[in-house]
């Protein structure tokens, strides 16, 4: 981190199980992210839900957490949130001191993102989201499918990513901080 930082911006991502949250934070870090991923046990049959990622063997059981130098002055901070129920009651915790979040979405299981727009509402934290394609989802449901399936109002920015590729996470962080900016503008504006 340079010498010269003063400024720590903190940005959650959340969404449901297996979404790709750890992947768009480890895809984006600058630094080696720190991971709370460990082998799924028997603990986690019949409550977590492996339907479309049968193949997973880990999961995140607390947080994931990378850096990202924007300048001389400002760094961000991006916490990577478990995304099983059970793990949910920590969210509250990673949610204090954000700046905003990012709600990442797999249109083959779009329920499970209700919790976590409804988290950050309740929260009055800013959010966008992002839905992250898979190869395999028959749908394909476009972006405005999406915002009706999840009951976001206009201002919530809606954009596809490939968490995987460290481009399309950044443009996803970008478009956080751009919608963070315009808020910021408008309430000095007292819109």
């Amino acid at each position: 981190m340079p010498a010269t930082a003063e400024q720590g911006v903190k940005i959650v991502v959340v969404g449901g199980f297996a979404v790709g949250k750890t992947t768009m934070v480890r895809a984006v870090s600058e630094i080696r992210p720190l991971s709370t991923e460990e082998v799924m046990t028997e603990a986690g049959e019949g409550v977590d839900d492996l339907a479309g990622v049968e193949s997973k063997t880990t999961t995140t059981v607390a947080f994931d957490f990378g850096r990202i130098t924007l300048n001389e002055r400002t760094v961000l901070y991006l916490f990577g949130a478990p995304g099983q129920e059970r793990f949910w009651f920590l969210w509250d915790q990673l949610f204090a001191g954000s700046l905003g979040a990012v709600v990442l979405v797999d249109t083959r299981k779009v329920a499970d993102s209700w919790y976590a727009v409804d988290r950050l509402e309740a929260h009055r934290t800013p959010f966008v989201v992002a839905v992250n394609r898979f190869e395999n989802d028959p749908r394909r449901y476009g972006l405005a499918e999406i915002r009706a399936a999840l009951n976001l109002s206009a201002h919530v920015p809606v954009l596809d990513c490939d968490a995987r590729e460290r481009a399309s996470s950044k443009e996803v962080l970008l478009t956080l901080v751009d919608h963070l900016y315009h808020r910021a503008l408008a309430q000095e504006a007292g819109v």
